[in-house]
């Protein structure tokens, strides 16, 4: 892989956001207690000293390079993404200004190759944004987890770790599918954070060309255009905020738009997702139905209204068919993988036949 080049810091590491609330923090709770009464209160909180115990936290205490160790000695040499921006976006990853594509090049290299590369530019006073992002750490460094275990991602099968390694980068505001916990394992992380009710204020990118999977708001929290988006500061107001530091992590529930600044010359982050909605959760639904409903006449939007909220949104839609037999309630029963086939039959049976 080519030696990457001149890597840039972000004078705005510094910057006060104004107008924003601190993310509640919460001492660490178990497992059983996160589960029972914390994820249903669908709110971020920070748990500080977290993964203070992690074997890398503790590399990252006597130096960068000790950190980035770590994950050298567990390499396995397989290829990952990295993002490479140029200096003058000053480690901001986003739309090129045509909105016709992107404003950095995705390359292949291996964590190794990125951590050594890091460790060579880390002084430099003018650099290129780079990072590998959400990278597999069973495929990619195998070992960290039963090294660097995380109790509350215990149990829930598919919260895998996954490792972020870059410079000075952050990255827009977006949300995602799942339910995120996030810790700081090398370097700061700052987090701002918007409720799904503040969507309209935040002005969506494209929903189908995106950056790296999900939708990402337009304006620059960091450098936010008033004049261009003058909604944002109802979103500004509603923000939440959060600096991390190595061993802290933060519990950001689904859909929660969320921005992520490092601010360090070399930072490390490890994620873990968590996905209770199946078949691509609402996100699909919400396509289609652009197609299907929002382009119809007033009268049949407002009238599809009511069916939403009475199958779907209203406070007795699972009983919306308490009326027929058990047998008869077919996709509009209660969750089960039997219901969920034949919804999934039902919509490719529809959509095959138009």
């Amino acid at each position: 892989m080519r030696r990457w080049c001149c890597p840039v810091r972000d004078e705005r590491a510094a910057l006060v956001l104004p107008g924003m609330s601190p993310v509640e923090e919460i001492a660490v709770p178990s497992g059983d207690r996160f589960e029972a009464e914390i994820r249903p209160l669908f709110r971020p909180v920070v748990m500080r000293g977290a993964a203070k115990d992690w074997p890398i936290v503790a590399a990252g205490r006597t130096s960068p390079e000790a950190a980035l160790r770590h994950l050298e000695r567990l390499d396995s040499g397989a290829p990952t993404d990295v993002m490479v921006a140029p200096p003058a976006e000053r480690g901001r990853f986003f739309y090129a200004p045509d909105m016709r594509g992107f404003n950095f090049q995705r390359q292949k290299g291996t964590l190794t190759q990125l951590a050594r590369h890091l460790a060579r530019i880390a002084g430099d006073a003018d650099a290129i944004g780079i990072y590998a992002g959400a990278t597999p750490a069973a495929s990619h460094v195998p070992g960290f987890e039963a090294e660097n275990p995380f109790a509350l991602a215990d149990g829930l099968p598919d919260a895998t770790a996954r490792i972020w390694l870059g410079n000075a980068t952050q990255v827009a505001t977006h949300f995602d599918l799942s339910d995120n916990l996030a810790v700081v394992a090398l370097g700061k992380r700052r987090f701002t954070l918007f409720p799904p009710d503040a969507t309209a204020d935040l002005y969506v990118g494209p929903l189908d060309m995106t950056l790296a999977g999900q939708p990402v708001s337009m304006v620059d929290p960091l450098d936010p255009d008033l004049e261009r988006y003058p909604n944002y500061e109802r979103a500004r107001e509603r923000a939440l905020t959060a600096e991390l530091e190595p061993g802290d992590a933060i519990y950001i529930p689904t859909l929660w738009w969320h921005h992520v600044q490092a601010t360090q010359p070399v930072n490390i982050l490890v994620n873990y997702w968590h996905n209770d909605a199946r078949h691509g959760g609402g996100f699909l639904a919400l396509v289609h139905a652009i197609m299907a409903i929002r382009d119809q006449p007033e009268g049949q939007r407002k009238a599809w209204s009511h069916w939403f909220e009475h199958f779907v949104f209203g406070e007795d839609a699972q009983a919306a068919a308490d009326h027929l037999p058990a047998h008869a309630r077919t996709v509009t029963g209660p969750p089960s993988p039997q219901r969920d086939e034949m919804i999934r039959r039902f919509v490719v049976q529809v959509l095959g036949g138009r």
